[in-house]
């Protein structure tokens, strides 16, 4: 039996911005992860071809269906990265905590616990370069273009700043939780990148407008969590919130979430993945984290995680 585990990943500030190659800051979410286990089994009479597959936890059929129709290809591609040729029957097991369609990088950390897991069953040491690739080349047929922020952040230790397929571990100097709020509406990555795209075409200059704004909230977030400065990153989260809206990539139930937040005492708050639904980011002190946490709720989140920046910042040391 081959275990591999992967967690989840939520992006501070950088959205869409980084697959035009700007820079984009991205956290790891281990509370919310994906274990996958992989061995050898005799083929039951419904299983076709050389593994099967069962997926646990509360994912929805469509889901399940999506990771089964990728999963052949993925391990076509590691058995061939990996020189295996001709194996018994393979039985996967992928159990999830992660809500799919949030922009918490549920795809790639289930395609990363499979590929440690494989990795692990047939005993071959796997660089973090070529985890990378493979996790990669699954987004891209699961998402179209990726920026490869995924499937670099579902196995950070801690957080990094990513850009143009390249990543470092950021400082961390800010005390604070994030609180993690789930809309309970599932967004489109896709469909949010295509909008994107077509609003850029109408507007002459707005894309480069866009991303100048994007990498100029980026580079000043990066210091100010360096620097210590819990409220400028906060309002910087704030305003990066406002450029996402103003893109026609926020909804009425996010900005809701937003506007409670802030509210209740959140130095910041924001969408956070490709939008048109998924989860709201809010930066918060300890002692406003209740409050904080009661209004994302009444404001219509479904459920909420608290992630302490200063944990994250020992995890990865």
């Amino acid at each position: 039996m081959g275990i591999g585990r992967a967690h989840a990943k939520a992006i501070l500030l950088g959205e869409h911005a980084v697959v035009y190659g700007a820079p984009a800051l991205a956290l790891p979410i281990p509370q919310l992860t994906a274990t996958a286990s992989a061995g050898w089994s005799r083929p039951g009479a419904d299983d076709r071809g050389e593994l099967s597959f069962t997926m646990t936890g509360s994912a929805s059929r469509a889901v399940v269906t999506r990771v089964s129709d990728g999963l052949g290809q993925l391990t076509r591609a590691f058995k061939e990265r990996m020189g295996i040729t001709g194996a018994p029957h393979l039985d996967v097991i992928l159990d999830v905590a992660i809500p799919p369609g949030r922009g918490l990088g549920s795809s790639a950390a289930h395609s990363r616990a499979i590929v440690l897991a494989l990795a692990d069953l047939f005993d071959r040491e796997l660089d973090r370069d070529t985890a990378f690739e493979l996790v990669q080349t699954a987004e891209n047929v699961a998402h179209g273009r990726a920026s490869g922020v995924d499937a670099m952040a579902v196995g950070a230790t801690g957080p990094l700043r990513f850009q143009a397929g390249r990543a470092r571990d950021l400082d961390v100097g800010c005390e604070g939780l994030f609180i993690l709020a789930d809309s309970g509406t599932a967004g489109s990555t896709k469909e949010a990148v295509e909008l994107l795209r077509k609003g850029f075409q109408r507007e002459a200059g707005s894309q480069e407008r866009f991303l100048r704004r994007a990498t100029g909230l980026v580079d000043e977030a990066e210091l100010a969590l360096a620097e210590g400065e819990s409220e400028r990153l906060g309002a910087l989260l704030t305003d990066y919130h406002e450029l996402m809206r103003a893109a026609g990539l926020s909804t009425d139930r996010i900005d809701a979430m937003v506007e409670g937040a802030l509210k209740a005492g959140s130095l910041g708050a924001k969408i956070t993945g490709g939008g048109l639904g998924g989860c709201v980011l809010a930066l918060t002190q300890p002692e406003q984290a209740r409050a904080v946490a009661r209004q994302l709720h009444a404001a219509g989140a479904v459920q909420t995680w608290v992630v302490p920046l200063r944990r994250l910042s020992d995890h990865a040391h």
